[in-house]
């Protein structure tokens, strides 16, 4: 595609992503991404057919993005507690755009589930993406035989922060949640 071409891509899958998050999937048009990524329409059309097209991409992008992200803490931070509670910290460190649309992965998950969008079960795996890491840590605490079930209870948690966020527009009550899941962390 050349650097250009893939500059271009780049540039709409990040418009997309922003939009997609803000807005919702349902309610992003092509005409609203191509404004965002600074591309007239008909250039558009030549990187992406459909939206659900993008919808993959974006979701591609984002798996890329934790994956790496997940990566990193597990060389960079020793203790597999604390890697645990960097997890939580997303919480507290994007409260400012969590208030204002909930949990990126949540949000879009739930809106396609609702509507049926064939790549529910693709964007679902964003959360296996989570779900297995925290399960390597849970079981390195030495809670093998129940993991995944920490390891879920704990996307549970976190979802249920996300989600009630926007709708109480409280930071403290992220932050007094985050106190919760840490001692529940610490009880463990």
């Amino acid at each position: 595609m050349g650097l250009k071409g893939d500059a271009n891509r780049r540039r709409i899958v990040d418009a997309a992503d922003q939009l997609f998050y803000r807005q919702g999937y349902n309610r992003t048009s092509f005409s609203d991404i191509a404004q965002a990524a600074e591309l007239s329409r008909g250039n558009f059309y030549y990187y992406f057919k459909s939206k659900d097209e993008i919808l993959e991409a974006v979701i591609e992008r984002r798996r890329e993005q934790y994956a790496e992200m997940l990566t990193e803490w597990s060389e960079s931070v020793p203790a597999p507690r604390e890697r645990l509670r960097h997890f939580v910290r997303m919480l507290l460190d994007g409260r400012s755009e969590l208030l204002r649309y909930g949990c990126p992965i949540g949000s879009l998950t739930l809106e396609l589930a609702k509507t049926q969008c064939p790549q529910r079960d693709h964007a679902r795996e964003l959360f296996e993406v989570f779900r297995g890491w925290l399960k390597e840590q849970f079981a390195a605490i030495g809670h093998v035989q129940d993991a995944d079930e920490l390891a879920c209870h704990l996307l549970v948690l976190g979802q249920g922060v996300s989600l009630l966020a926007p709708v109480y527009t409280d930071p403290e009550l992220i932050e007094r949640e985050v106190s919760h899941i840490d001692a529940w962390l610490d009880a463990l």
